[in-house]
């Protein structure tokens, strides 16, 4: 990463990236505080040993500097933390159909306030009340139906740019989040589901251009004609039906048409169309309808409509921990002019996803985590441990709190 500093320099650039990684990998709320704590005894800390950092800057100095630090390097992490784990066939378990893997779409707020804003902040008048200024994302990750563990790929700003004359918005972000994971994993075959929004033919040629396939919801309110197709077949007859009933008793009941166009424009998409019902104890509980450009068949329905169902381990397992689970996505840890609050909100994702990467890979750490009851729980554990006892990497800390010595009186 280039050093945009000019003149004398106190603290190294990687000091400062580094340093405010810390704080992200440990969940820590604020950074005043994290930097305070750490400053009294950099010379005979941890920082020093696990994270190779000398020095830290105060609290203000180390803002403006990120605020004004390039965003590129940073994306480019999370190509360089995934190749190990390709590498290592640790992904072998994310394989869907056909040696696919599931890369569902999501977007999510992480920063809204009527007073702090920067020139990329989205920008909300409503008929009553302030101005609302907002930092939107669009993040894509790789996911199995049967994983817990979820694995980000770089996401996408929702954000203003200079000379744009309207607002940016999570369609057209998509469109760059697709070119953007296609020139990182160039080879990487990919399934990408997402909502209602995406399935409309621009997207779908933006998915085209990139050979990534797709499973789309599709509703009948936003796709009028498709749904009509769909009815007249359904009342010839034409449409292939598969029911089963599992051992809970719940009724599955699958639908599905190949070959059909997506709308009635010259150059629409041939699409497959396939719709699920679930009735537990006779009443209807799931229903939902989806396009794919998949081939379907008894043999494949069901999978199509778990890869279809899996949008929601995004926000469940993603969004939902990252502002729920301690790390504190939403909190304004610093906003600035330029790129600081999307810095902050990368290097939470990293420190988020060299977490996955534990769970995954790391069997230390999976015995130290299983002796907890809640991810809250062991991360408090470890940041105490971590604030108040020395040791000579991550994984001898990790062993202790596994493993402590026999407590003696002081």
């Amino acid at each position: 990463m280039k050093d945009p500093r000019v003149g004398k320099i106190n603290h190294a650039l990687h000091d400062c990236y580094m340093s405010a990684f810390a704080m992200m990998f440990f969940q820590d709320p604020s950074l005043l505080e994290f930097q305070r704590r750490l400053q009294q005894r950099i010379n005979c800390s941890n920082l020093k040993k696990v994270f190779h950092i000398t020095s830290i800057p105060k609290d203000t100095q180390l803002r403006d500097l990120l605020d004004q630090g390039p965003i590129d390097p940073l994306e480019k992490m999370f190509s360089d933390l995934f190749a190990p784990l390709q590498r290592g066939k640790h992904l072998e378990a994310y394989q869907f159909l056909d040696s696919m893997y599931l890369m569902p779409l999501d977007g999510s707020q992480y920063f809204s306030s009527e007073k702090i804003h920067c020139p990329s902040c989205l920008v909300k008048k409503p008929e009553k009340g302030a101005m609302r200024y907002s930092h939107h994302i669009l993040q894509a990750a790789i996911v199995h139906p049967d994983k817990r563990q979820v694995i980000p790929l770089v996401p996408e700003a929702i954000h203003n740019t200079d000379g744009m004359t309207k607002q940016d918005c999570e369609i057209n972000a998509g469109k760059r989040l697709v070119k953007k994971i296609r020139k990182a994993h160039p080879k990487l075959k990919l399934i990408v589901i997402g909502d209602d929004l995406y399935s409309k033919q621009p997207f779908l040629n933006e998915l085209k251009k990139a050979n990534m396939s797709f499973i789309l919801v599709a509703k009948p309110s936003d796709h009028v004609l498709l749904h009509e197709w769909v009815t007249e077949l359904k009342e010839m007859a034409e449409t292939s039906q598969h029911t089963f009933v599992d051992r809970k008793g719940r009724v599955h009941h699958y639908e599905w048409v190949n070959e059909i166009p997506l709308n009635g424009t010259k150059n629409a998409s041939q699409v497959n169309y396939f719709e699920y019902h679930l009735f537990v104890k006779g009443e209807l509980t799931y229903h939902n309808s989806w396009v794919t450009d998949i081939p379907i068949s008894e043999h494949t329905i069901a999978d199509l409509v778990k890869g279809g169902r899996v949008r929601w381990k995004v926000e469940n397992e993603g969004f939902n921990t990252l502002k729920n689970q301690g790390y504190h996505i939403e909190h304004n840890f610093g906003h600035g002019k330029k790129n600081l609050s999307m810095v902050f909100f990368l290097l939470n994702v990293l420190a988020f996803f060299v977490h996955q990467i534990l769970e995954l890979t790391d069997l230390l750490y999976q015995r130290c985590r299983s002796t907890f009851s809640s991810r809250k729980e062991f991360w408090n554990q470890l940041r105490c441990t971590f604030r108040i006892l020395l040791f000579n990497s991550f994984e001898q800390m990790v062993a202790y709190v596994l493993n402590p010595p026999e407590a003696r009186p002081p």
